[in-house]
C-alpha cells in the first residue's frame, strides 16, 4: 500500500531505458519415442499405450519409420529431400513443402545418437480416409514435426521498456516475430506476440490509473502423463518401449486414475500402497533402484561391467529386500486395514498428530492403536488397558500429544506415552537396556512394550524418567517413578517390574524436585498434606524429603506389588535400593540419528 501511495502521488511515469534484442527460437531436433508419447498425451489426448499401438500400426503399414527409438539425431546419409518430396503429394502441407524445396531446407539440429534407430520419420503419403481419425492425427503430427526440423529457426525482436515513478522502477516486455520459420508448420509452438507502443528515452507519461493486485500461491497440480513421462526419462525409469507399459499398468491396477487434461490422480489404494512401502523400506519408492539396474545393463552392454557379477549382486539385493519386507509386512497390513476395513470409519478423534497437527483416531478394537488419516500412519498402543488424552500436553521431541495408559484395577499402573516415541523410540537400545518385551513376528516395538515416558531419558522433558524418577527399585534394577495421575492415592511404580510404593494418601499434591538426597542420591519429593490429616506439627502441610532417608516420609510409605505393564525382566535382587545411583542414570540416549546400525535392507547405491 505504501508503494501504491508513492506512485499515485507522483503521477508521472518517465521512460528511462528502451532496448531491443534479436532473439531466436530454435527448430526442434528429430522425433524420438519419448517426445512422441508426451505430445500424444498433452496435445492429442492419447494415452502412452494407445499412442504406441497407433504408431506401431502406422509402422507395420509402411507410413512411418520404426517408432521405438531414443535417438534425435539423423544419420549423415539421411535423404531429407527425398522425404520432403514424398510429403509434397499431400495437399494438407503441399505449399509448405514446396516452399522448403524452393528456398532450400535446413539440416536438423544436432541431436542425440543413442545408436539404435533414426528419429521417427514419415515414409509414405497418406490421407485421413485411408488411416482413420486417430492414426491420421498421430501421422499428421509426425509429418509436421519432420517438416519443422528442416525449417528455418523462428526469429523475433524482444523489446524492453523501463520506467521510473515515485522512486520505484517498472518494466514491460514486448515481442514481435520477424521470421516465422518452423512455427509456420507447427503453430502451437509460435511466439506469443505482444506489440508495445513506440516510446523514446526521457519521455514522460501521465498515469491514468494505479491498480494493486493481491494473490496467493497454490499447490502444484497432479502430474499429467506428459510430465510423468519426462520425469521417468529424467530418472531412468523404464525405456522408450517400457514407459507406456508402466503407465498403463498403474492405471489398470487402479493405483491412479486418468482425469481431465490427462492428469494422473492417485487413488486411495495407490497412496496406501506407497505409504506402506515408505513405512517398511523407503528405497522401494525411489527411482534409484530401477535407474540403477538400467545403468548396470548399459555398462554390461558397453563391456564396462561383468554380467555375472551384476546379476549376482542385483539378485542378492532383491532377496535381502524381499526378506526384510516379509518380516515387516504387518506394517502394510495395518495400513490397509485402517484404510479399507470398517475400522477406517470407526474410532474417535482423540489426540493431535505431531506431523500434520490433525486429529488422529483412537481405534479401540484389538490391537488398539491410533490412526492418522492425513499422514496415513498407524501407531500401536499398550494393550488391555484404557487410553485417554493427557491434558493436551505435547512431547518435546516430536510435538505429538501425550496419552495416558491405565491398567484396570486399583493397583494397575498408569503412565503417559507419546504415540510416536512409543513406536519409534528416539534413543537407541531402549528395548535392550530396559528389557522391554517384543511381540509379533516383526519384532517391532509398540506391539507389546515400546518407549513410554517412564523409560525416556530426555534430560529436560518433565514427563521423562529423569524428571519423574525418584529412587532405585528395591526389587530390580529399575527406577521408581511418580505416577502423575494417581491422586489422591499417590504412588510410585517401577518402570521395569510390578513393584508399587504407596505414598501418603489424601495429599493435595506430591511432586518431584530437582534436589537430590545427599545420602542416597535419590530425588527429593515435595508433599502438600491435607490440612485435616497432616502429620506435621502446628498444622503445617508442606514437607520435602527423601522417601528412603526422611524418617517421616519413610514411615508413611508402603511397598507392595501391583499389575505391571512390562514383561520379560531379568533376575531380581533384594534390598532398599540405596545404591550409588537413582536407578535412572546408568544409560545414555543416542538420539534419533546417531549410532546407526547396519541396514538389513542394504542399498543399491553401494555396488
Amino acid at each position: 500500500m505504501m508503494f501504491q501511495k508513492l506512485v499515485t502521488e507522483d503521477g508521472i511515469l518517465e521512460v528511462i531505458v528502451v532496448s531491443e534484442k534479436q532473439e531466436t527460437k530454435g527448430r526442434p531436433s528429430g522425433l524420438n519415442t519419448v517426445n512422441l508419447l508426451k505430445v500424444a498425451s498433452s496435445a492429442l489426448g492419447y494415452g502412452p499405450q494407445t499412442a504406441m499401438q497407433l504408431a506401431e500400426r502406422l509402422y507395420t503399414q509402411g507410413f512411418i519409420s520404426y517408432p521405438r527409438t531414443e535417438s534425435t539425431a539423423y544419420p549423415s546419409s539421411f535423404d531429407f529431400e527425398g522425404t520432403l518430396k514424398v510429403l509434397e503429394n499431400n495437399p494438407s502441407w503441399r505449399d509448405c513443402v514446396q516452399r522448403l524445396l524452393a528456398e532450400g531446407y535446413h539440416k536438423p539440429r544436432t541431436g542425440t545418437d543413442a545408436g539404435d534407430h533414426p528419429p521417427i520419420t514419415p515414409m509414405r503419403p497418406a490421407t485421413e480416409d485411408v488411416l482413420g481419425n486417430d492414426s491420421w492425427r498421430l501421422y499428421q503430427y509426425i509429418c509436421q514435426h519432420f517438416m519443422g526440423t528442416v525449417s528455418p529457426d523462428c526469429k523475433y525482436v524482444r523489446t524492453k521498456i523501463e520506467f521510473s515513478i515515485g522512486g520505484e522502477f517498472f518494466h514491460c516486455i514486448g515481442q514481435r516475430v520477424t521470421v516465422q520459420g518452423f512455427t509456420y508448420i507447427m503453430p502451437w509452438l509460435a511466439i506469443n506476440e505482444k506489440n508495445l507502443p513506440q516510446f523514446t528515452k526521457g519521455e514522460k507519461i501521465e498515469v491514468s490509473r494505479v491498480e494493486l493486485y493481491e494473490g496467493e500461491t497454490s499447490p502444484p497440480d497432479y502430474l499429467s502423463e506428459s510430465e510423468l513421462i519426462s520425469l521417468m526419462e529424467k530418472n531412468g525409469i523404464g525405456t522408450d518401449a517400457s514407459i507406456p507399459v508402466h503407465i498403463n499398468n498403474i492405471c489398470e491396477r487402479n493405483y491412479v486414475q486418468v482425469q481431465a487434461g490427462r492428469r494422473l490422480v492417485p487413488t486411495t489404494l495407490g497412496i496406501t500402497l506407497i505409504r506402506g512401502y515408505q513405512c517398511i523400506d523407503p528405497d522401494l519408492c525411489l527411482p534409484d533402484i530401477r535407474s540403477f539396474i538400467e545403468h548396470q545393463i548399459t555398462l554390461v552392454a558397453k563391456g564396462q561391467a561383468n554380467h555375472s557379477r551384476v546379476v549376482q549382486h542385483v539378485l542378492q539385493q532383491f532377496m535381502q529386500k524381499f526378506c526384510y519386507f516379509l518380516q515387516q509386512i504387518e506394517n502394510m497390513d495395518a495400513l490397509f486395514e485402517a484404510q479399507f476395513s470398517p475400522l477406517a470409519d470407526s474410532g474417535r478423534n482423540l489426540s493431535r498428530c505431531g506431523k500434520c497437527l490433525r486429529y488422529m483416531k483412537y481405534i479401540s478394537a484389538q490391537p488398539q492403536r491410533m490412526f492418522c488419516g492425513t499422514c496415513e500412519e498407524v501407531y500401536y498402543l499398550p494393550q488391555k488397558g484404557t487410553i485417554k488424552l493427557y491434558k493436551e500436553l505435547t512431547c518435546p521431541l516430536d510435538n505429538f500429544e501425550l496419552l495416558i495408559f491405565s491398567l484396570p484395577g486399583p493397583e494397575g499402573k498408569s503412565f503417559p506415552l507419546c504415540p510416536y516415541c512409543y513406536n519409534s523410540p528416539p534413543f537407541e537400545g531402549i528395548d535392550t537396556l530396559f528389557g522391554s518385551a517384543k511381540i509379533g513376528s516383526t519384532g517391532k516395538l509398540g506391539k507389546g512394550a515400546g518407549m513410554p515416558c517412564f523409560l525416556c531419558p530426555h534430560p529436560t522433558c518433565r514427563h521423562s524418567v529423569v524428571a519423574q524418577g525418584v529412587c532405585a527399585c528395591p526389587e530390580c534394577s529399575g527406577t521408581l517413578v511418580l505416577d502423575p495421575v494417581s491422586a489422591p492415592k499417590w504412588r510410585l511404580y517401577c518402570n521395569k517390574c510390578n513393584c508399587l510404593v504407596l505414598l501418603p494418601e489424601g495429599a493435595h499434591r506430591i511432586a518431584t524436585t530437582r534436589d537430590r538426597c545427599a545420602e542416597c542420591d535419590s530425588t527429593i519429593i515435595e508433599v502438600d498434606f491435607n490440612k485435616k490429616t497432616t502429620p506435621l506439627e502446628d498444622g503445617a502441610t508442606l514437607h520435602t524429603g527423601c522417601i528412603l532417608c526422611d524418617e517421616l516420609l519413610h514411615s508413611l510409605v508402603e511397598v507392595k506389588h501391583g499389575k505391571s505393564f512390562s514383561r520379560g525382566f531379568g533376575a531380581r535382587g533384594r534390598g532398599r535400593g540405596r545404591g550409588t545411583g537413582r536407578g535412572r542414570g546408568g544409560y545414555r540416549g543416542t538420539g534419533r540419528t546417531a549410532g546407526k546400525k547396519v541396514d538389513p535392507r542394504m542399498s543399491f547405491r553401494d555396488f
